[in-house]
C-alpha cells in the first residue's frame, strides 16, 4: 500500500513537472524571455518563434518559422522594418505589458502596440497553429492581440483575411520587399466589399488584380476555381452588417500546405513534397499580363495567345492610336459611334434601341462594381438594351 502511494505521488509530481516545462516550452511571460538565439516551440512542435536571419543578409529578425521542415520557412515577422544588426536581440515583456523585440542597447524595434494591458499579467504564447497570442492573465486570459490578425506576407490555416465595414478595419497580407528582404514590399492582398465582395492585389495602393466576385461558391474569375476541389475554404460574405472573411483549414496534413503573397505580387499556394524534400508552387493568382488589371484600359480586351494582346470590343477603338502602337494600352478604347439611346435622350434614359447591339462576351471577367440580379439569362439582354448607362 505504501509503495502504491509513493508511486502515485512520483507520477503526480513528474505530471506537473511536464505541464510546467510544457508551458515554458511555447509561452513568453513577464518572468521568461528569449534572446537571441533561444526560441519557442508549441506543444505540436509544428512550428517555433525565434531569430533568424535569411540566406544572403546579416540581419536577425524574430519571427515565426516552420519546426519540422529541412528548408526554412518563415511564416510571420515581427520585426520585419527594423531588423537586428547583431545577436543582442530580446524578445520579452515589456514594463507596459506589451510583446517586444529589443536589442543590446534596449531599444524597441518592435511592439504589438496594445494599450490596454495589464503589466506584470500579460502572456504571450505560440499556439499550435502557428499563431502568435497576447493574452492577459488578470481577465481569464483573454485575447489582447494576435499575429493572426496581424499577418505579413502568409495566409495559415484558421486566420482570416477580412473587412469590417463598419468599423473599416482589415486584416490583409503585405509582400516583402525581396526574398532577401522581409520588409514591406509592394503589394498587398485583402477582401474589398465593393458591391459584391471579392479578393483583390494592389501594387503601391493601386488595384492590380482582381478574383471576380464571391457568388456563394467562387470567386468567378479564377480560373482554377472551376477545376480544382478547394474543398476547406470558407468565405463568408453575405451579410454587410458582419465583417467579411476568407478563412481555411484541411483535414488531412494541414499544417503542410499555405499560402504566401510573393515579392512578385502572385499568390500563391506552397505544398510540401516529400520526395523532393522542398515547397512545390502551385494555384499562382495570375499567370499572364493579362490578369493584371486594366492592362487594356477601358472597353480593351485581353487575350494572352495574340500579339499584340490588347484590343478593342466591337464598335470600339483606340483613344489614343500612337500609344497603342506602342505598346501603351492604358488610355484605353471609345465608342465610333454614340448609342441610339444616347442620341433619342442626353440624360442617358431613353428606351429608343435604334442600331445599338447587345453583344455577349465569354472567358471575361465581369466590371468592377457590379450588381447581384435576380433575373434569368433570357431577361439580361431585355433589360441592359433599356438602360442606356
Amino acid at each position: 500500500m505504501g509503495k502504491t502511494i509513493s508511486c502515485s505521488v512520483l507520477l503526480a509530481l513528474i505530471s506537473c513537472f511536464y505541464l510546467l516545462f510544457a508551458t515554458a516550452l511555447d509561452t513568453i511571460t513577464p518572468s521568461k524571455s528569449i534572446k537571441d538565439p533561444e526560441f519557442i516551440i508549441p506543444q505540436n512542435g509544428v512550428f517555433q518563434l525565434g531569430f533568424f536571419s535569411l540566406a544572403n543578409s546579416s540581419n536577425r529578425y524574430v519571427g515565426i518559422l516552420h519546426n519540422q521542415i529541412p528548408v526554412q520557412t518563415v511564416v510571420w515577422v515581427a520585426n520585419r522594418n527594423r531588423p537586428l544588426k547583431d545577436s543582442s536581440g530580446i524578445l520579452n515583456i515589456s514594463d507596459d505589458g506589451n510583446l517586444v523585440v529589443s536589442n543590446g542597447k534596449a531599444e524597441v524595434l518592435w511592439s504589438s502596440h496594445v494599450n490596454n494591458t495589464a503589466p506584470n499579467a500579460t502572456t504571450a504564447q505560440l499556439l499550435d497553429s502557428g499563431n502568435l497570442v497576447l493574452s492577459n492573465g488578470e481577465d481569464g486570459g483573454s485575447s489582447l492581440w494576435e499575429s493572426f490578425q496581424h499577418p505579413c506576407n502568409v495566409f495559415l490555416q484558421t486566420m482570416k483575411i477580412g473587412v469590417d465595414i463598419k468599423t473599416g478595419r482589415k486584416v490583409e497580407l503585405k509582400s516583402w520587399k525581396s526574398i532577401d528582404d522581409p520588409s514591406d514590399g509592394n503589394f498587398s492582398l485583402g477582401f474589398e466589399p465593393f458591391n459584391i465582395p471579392e479578393l483583390v492585389i494592389r501594387k503601391d495602393n493601386q488595384l492590380y488584380f482582381r478574383t471576380g466576385p464571391w457568388n456563394g461558391n467562387i470567386f468567378i474569375g479564377i480560373i482554377y476555381m472551376y477545376t480544382v476541389n478547394f474543398d476547406g475554404f470558407d468565405v463568408v460574405a453575405d451579410n454587410p452588417q458582419q465583417p467579411y472573411y476568407i478563412t481555411y483549414e484541411y483535414s488531412n496534413d494541414f499544417r503542410l500546405i499555405y499560402y504566401e503573397l510573393n515579392s512578385q505580387g502572385k499568390f500563391i499556394e506552397r505544398r510540401w513534397d516529400a520526395e523532393k524534400g522542398n515547397w512545390i508552387n502551385r494555384y499562382p493568382s495570375h499567370e499572364t499580363d493579362c490578369d493584371v488589371y486594366g492592362i487594356c484600359g477601358a472597353f480593351g480586351i485581353c487575350d494572352s495567345s495574340k500579339r499584340p494582346i490588347c484590343s478593342c470590343l466591337k464598335g470600339f477603338k483606340p483613344r489614343n492610336a500612337e500609344e497603342w502602337s506602342r505598346g501603351n494600352w492604358s488610355s484605353g478604347c471609345f465608342r465610333n459611334t454614340p448609342l441610339q439611346c444616347q442620341r433619342d435622350n442626353n440624360n442617358g434614359s431613353g428606351a429608343g434601341q435604334g442600331d445599338d447591339e447587345f453583344l455577349e462576351m465569354e472567358m471575361m471577367k465581369v466590371p468592377t462594381f457590379p450588381y447581384r440580379s435576380s433575373m434569368v439569362n433570357g431577361d439580361c439582354k431585355n433589360e441592359c438594351m433599356k438602360n442606356c448607362s
